[in-house]
């Protein structure tokens, strides 16, 4: 359905509503074929939240039921002959989160009793991993069909427990015990298919399935969930020109714009790109760019775990890692690199074949400055919306060239902040610094190398480049001193932009910046 009619499935994940509701759909019934028809029987995807993973999982119950109808016009209709219908088993885990071991437990018999009423029950069977088994056999019995199984979110009753000693351990072994049975059943199964946010094996949980295939970075399965660049330009270009009418700009500036917010994500590599579909489809359904993917859910286990391993906001991206240290285990990780990654909040952005080694980064605006804005609470006490108010404004003082009212602006607010026990950590006010430049949509960042030394930090605007020297209870002149004694600007000097040295003493007395300096380089 074109024109003003068009309908986006925003929020809706089950397959059946999206075709009979004449929703959007981009076609991923040709990879699913590929999916049920591999070696493995046994499959694992981990996507980021909002991802379609629900979705996803959702096709695969109708495929499996042998729903034809709900496949005219897709690449499926093409390639199925048979249409066989196979008993489904599926469990959406993200109804268990937020929950102790009795309701844990009293939530897994809820969802067994539902396919018991169409299977029945074995009386004898008393435990959850007894009764999900007896369910298997039973179901094949009555059908003369293997049984499919789909595991929607299998990790959502860990993930606010991942950085908890206590409480994870006994919720893992509920989950565990839970889905013991896969194995043994193995004769009466056709597919099991397992999603989550998280790598399973950092959870132990299906530590018996030895056989099962983890597709999460196969490059056949790299546009299984998300919409790729060439779904976007190919099946919703139409979409494009409707959001670019409502815009008031073109075609092609409406899909850069798109492109700037919601694409980077890369899951293997080689590639292609990969957008948010939440969050592109919410920007066409409501016709604005917007930060819809962090405004749809905070990430507090993520903030948590990011404290927890003392991670600083400039220390988010880009970074170098082997994919064994980034698609590893959670619940053993020495680092934040497998969460961020796994959670989407990184991604990989290239791949260096002769050292093995992948480049991850943030992978566009939308994480970007959800991600600041999520950690500036951290570094500005009860002051986030006064804070969220002042950025604005200083993005109008350095978009007008106007550093020293930047300046001001910034040592009134942050006067006004409680002293805490960072203050007199020259770090602390340089993540600051980061937050906040980065909240203005600039390229920033810190600890830059010269030949001489390292700048605490550059900001590069449309028009300017700035090196700024960041100096704890010593004057703003030292600071300018060792920015021309070690001569940093000559370090960008070819960068095609005007570059100025700004020098700034900050006050751990009074929480703020003290004087500074700001001088044109050249």
């Amino acid at each position: 359905m074109m024109g003003q009619e068009r309908l986006y499935p925003i929020g809706i994940q089950t397959f059946s509503e999206i075709r009979e509701g004449n929703y959007l759909y981009v076609d991923k019934t040709e990879l699913v074929y590929r999916m049920t028809h591999s070696a493995s029987k046994y499959q694992f995807l981990s996507r980021p939240r909002r991802f379609g993973k629900s979705l996803l999982t959702s096709t695969l119950r109708s495929y499996f039921e042998g729903r034809k109808e709900l496949f005219e016009g897709l690449a499926m209709e093409r390639l199925e002959k048979e249409w066989t219908s196979y008993p489904v088993l599926h469990f959406d885990m993200s109804t268990a989160k937020h929950m102790d071991q009795e309701r844990l437990l009293s939530e897994l018999e809820r969802k067994l009793s539902g396919y018991e009423e169409i299977y029945g029950r074995d009386e004898s069977a008393v435990y959850t991993n007894q009764r999900l088994e007896s369910l298997i056999k039973r179901a094949y019995a009555q059908t003369g069909q293997k049984v499919v199984v789909l595991i929607d979110e299998y990790d959502a009753p860990l993930l606010d427990v991942v950085h908890e000693e206590r409480d994870l351990p006994v919720l893992r072994d509920v989950m565990r015990n839970f889905y013991s049975p896969l194995k043994a059943c193995d004769p009466y199964l056709r597919f099991v298919f397992i999603t989550g946010i998280t790598k399973f094996s950092q959870l132990s949980i299906f530590s018996e399935l030895n056989n099962i295939e983890n597709i999460s970075m196969d490059e056949a399965y790299a546009s299984l969930c998300g919409i790729s660049e060439e779904e976007l330009r190919g099946q919703m270009g139409a979409d494009i020109d409707l959001l670019a009418g409502k815009l008031g700009i073109s075609g092609e500036e409406a899909f850069l714009r798109l492109k700037d917010n919601y694409d980077g994500y890369h899951f293997t590599y080689p590639s292609p790109d990969i957008y948010n579909p939440f969050s592109l489809l919410t920007a066409m359904s409501k016709g604005k760019i917007g930060s819809y993917w962090f405004g749809s859910g905070t990430p507090t286990y993520l903030i948590k775990m990011l404290n927890k391993f003392g991670v600083e906001p400039s220390e988010i991206g880009p970074l170098a890692a082997k994919s064994s240290a980034f698609d590893a285990p959670t619940e053993t990780m020495t680092t934040i690199i497998p969460l961020l990654y796994q959670s989407g909040y990184i991604t990989i952005k290239g791949y260096d074949e002769e050292l093995d080694l992948y480049t991850l980064d943030i992978p566009n605006k939308e994480v970007r400055l959800g991600l600041m804005e999520s950690l500036l609470p951290d570094y500005v006490a009860s002051k986030t919306s006064e804070a969220t108010t002042m950025v604005a404004y200083l993005s109008r003082d350095i978009r007008n060239g106007d550093m020293d009212a930047a300046l001001l602006r910034l040592q009134t607010f942050l006067s006004t902040i409680p002293q805490c026990d960072n203050t007199k950590y020259e770090g602390h006010y340089q993540q600051i610094f980061y937050i906040i430049f980065s909240l203005l949509d600039y390229y920033v960042d810190v600890e830059v190398r010269t030949p001489r030394g390292r700048v605490d930090m550059v900001l590069r605007t449309q028009t300017t480049l700035y090196i700024l020297e960041l100096k704890l209870d010593k004057s703003a002149t030292i600071g300018m001193e060792q920015i021309n004694l070690k001569n940093y600007p000559e370090r960008f000097a070819l960068c095609g932009l005007p570059v100025v040295k700004v020098a700034v003493n900050l006050d751990s007395e009074s929480c703020t910046l003290g004087d500074w300096i700001i001088e044109k380089a050249f």
